[in-house]
């Protein structure tokens, strides 16, 4: 696979407002370049099951501001055995497909990366997922979409916590992330964040209901991470109910809400570049690399440390949130 002149595109793995940008700008791009462009539909699982289609300029108009992939998007257990990769690259053949680009967070990159391993594919991959926690770039697509569904639920549920003087636990998404929760909580003026980078104690607990919704304010919002590690909106107020009866908690979780709508202008402005420098990145002989947003300057990340490192938490934001809740 010397040389390349078919491009095949998909996307895996959770969707993410922005990823449509991403497959318009990667379409757009490689046909600018004289490549031929295949879409892959149902991500791993279409490339396994043959679901493959030409696409051309057209086929990406009028996508740029919905929410989800035109491409859709599925998990498929068959791709991580070494029979299923190989119906995959045997379909690739048969369609005349060079290089990949693939669009999605840390299990798509794990694949494209053992795929690439096995049979020589150049791929490049862009960081899709509303979790922001891929390592090598400052912003994911989707995140900033996300986020900004999250400031707005919270802004109406603090309505409702005012009126009748509670106590909310807002939980969201992230996995094992805390982006969300902590700038989200910061955005939307909540009281604490949650997340599973902190180890959360019981005096900790004790603290912010005593010190910020006993003594200061009528009511209180915590964001909280989904994690096993932080017990979850839920779990939480259990606890609440059980320690501090004297206090009214309720909890919101906002689930695949964060997932859909309209990409903000930052989502597509991000997708729309990450797409069309994942086209130089191929261009220019890259391969096995993650499109990286670095103070934003598009850089080639290798999956190995997309995939293997951490992307930590600023513990400043912790303490603005903590400076701010008085």
């Amino acid at each position: 696979m010397t040389k390349i002149k078919t491009i095949g595109m998909l996307t895996s793995g959770g969707d993410a407002p922005g990823m449509n940008a991403a497959l318009r700008a990667v379409t757009r791009a490689a046909i600018y370049n004289g490549f031929k462009v295949k879409g892959i539909y149902r991500g791993y699982r279409g490339l396994v099951e043959n679901e493959i289609a030409d696409f051309q300029a057209q086929d990406v108009s009028n996508i740029i501001h919905r929410g989800g992939t035109i491409l859709r998007t599925a998990r498929c257990n068959e791709f991580k055995t070494v029979e299923g990769r190989k119906k995959a690259f045997e379909n690739m053949k048969k369609h005349d497909i060079d290089a990949l680009v693939v669009i999605g967070g840390d299990g798509t990159l794990t694949g494209a990366r053992e795929f690439a391993r096995e049979f020589d594919v150049p791929i490049v991959g862009i960081p899709g997922t509303i979790d922001n926690d891929l390592y090598g770039t400052d912003h994911t697509i989707g995140y900033d979409t996300a986020l900004n569904t999250i400031m707005w639920c919270v802004d109406r549920i603090r309505d409702t916590a005012n009126s009748h003087e509670r106590l909310f636990f807002i939980e969201v998404m992230g996995r094992n992330a805390g982006f969300l929760a902590l700038n989200g909580a910061i955005a939307g003026g909540a009281e604490a964040a949650i997340i599973p980078e902190i180890s959360i104690e019981q005096d900790q607990l004790a603290e912010l209901i005593e010190h910020g919704f006993r003594t200061t304010k009528k009511s209180s919002i915590v964001l909280v991470a989904e994690s096993p590690i932080t017990g979850g909106a839920m779990g939480l107020a259990e606890r609440v109910r059980n320690e501090y009866p004297q206090y009214d908690v309720r909890v919101t979780i906002l689930g695949h809400l964060q997932r859909g709508g309209s990409p903000t202008a930052q989502d597509r402005i991000l997708a729309s570049r990450m797409g069309a420098a994942a086209i130089d990145a191929l261009v220019e002989g890259q391969r096995n690399v993650m499109i990286g947003d670095d103070d934003e300057k598009m850089v080639y990340v290798p999956f190995s440390k997309a995939i293997k490192n951490e992307k930590t938490i600023d513990p400043q934001l912790l303490q603005t949130v903590h400076e701010l809740s008085i």
